[in-house]
């Protein structure tokens, strides 16, 4: 698929009904999405209309807020050159996908868009982002429960929350965070850099393990790195 031009998803968020996403591959092998072209989800009046505990129900209140792109078991395949401007919510989901690249790639939103992240990733294998720049008002990166072999490299993140592991062990159904490389990338003017961040008194019991940051540059960043086992924000959790 090569895109070229500019897609507008529509800028109410209630013009879209019963999707996660406006636009989603699924259940696809040897993709190739190309080209110069940008998808643009128009999220500045979702963004006015944002609440902060939106960011875990995907909706304010009866609309549902639309992610830009969906990859949902998606496998062997590659992201390259597009751009993903201005998501209402998430800019990326990726699930159940295992050997999929993100090279190339741009990912641009205000700073303060809620809960717009780069890359969100989930119960995925071999998932490369190479050679990105993520500006955003979130995580830059983030990575859920499930995600094994990762590498994260030579990606240049902000504005923006940083690149995290997590958040994870708010559920019983979560799998296991294995085998994560974040190399020769570049943070700036982001609230966190590399974070791991975990929910307190929450029922999950998996590990995360063998987890690598090397050579990384940060700018202006807050808590440059950051383990954080009572992740509760809004004060919606028990820290118990």
């Amino acid at each position: 698929v090569q895109v070229d031009g500019t897609i507008q998803a529509p800028a109410d968020p209630s013009q879209i009904k019963a999707a996660d996403q406006w636009v989603k591959f699924l259940y696809m092998d040897h993709l190739t999405l190309s080209g110069k072209g940008v998808f643009d989800g128009q999220g500045a009046t979702a963004y006015k209309q944002a609440q902060p505990a939106a960011a875990w129900s995907g909706k304010k209140g009866n609309v549902k807020i639309l992610m830009n792109l969906g990859f949902m078991f998606v496998n062997n395949s590659m992201v390259t050159g597009v751009t993903s401007k201005d998501s209402k919510n998430f800019h990326v989901m990726v699930l159940g996908c295992n050997n999929i690249t993100f090279d190339g790639f741009t990912v641009t939103a205000p700073a303060d868009s809620p809960n717009t992240d780069g890359i969100h990733m989930g119960r995925s294998t071999d998932v490369k982002i190479l050679n990105t720049n993520i500006g955003t008002g979130d995580d830059c990166v983030s990575l859920g429960d499930g995600s094994r072999k990762i590498t994260v490299q030579g990606v240049k993140c902000g504005p923006g929350h940083g690149i995290s592991v997590g958040s994870l062990g708010r559920y019983t159904t979560e799998d296991n965070v294995e085998g994560v490389t974040v190399k020769n990338c570049t943070l700036t003017a982001t609230q966190n850099g590399v974070r791991i961040k975990t929910w307190p008194d929450a029922p999950g019991t998996i590990t995360v393990s063998d987890i690598h940051f090397e050579d990384i540059t940060m700018n202006n960043v807050l808590n440059p790195i950051i383990i954080d086992q009572e992740y509760c924000p809004w004060n919606a959790c028990n820290k118990k």
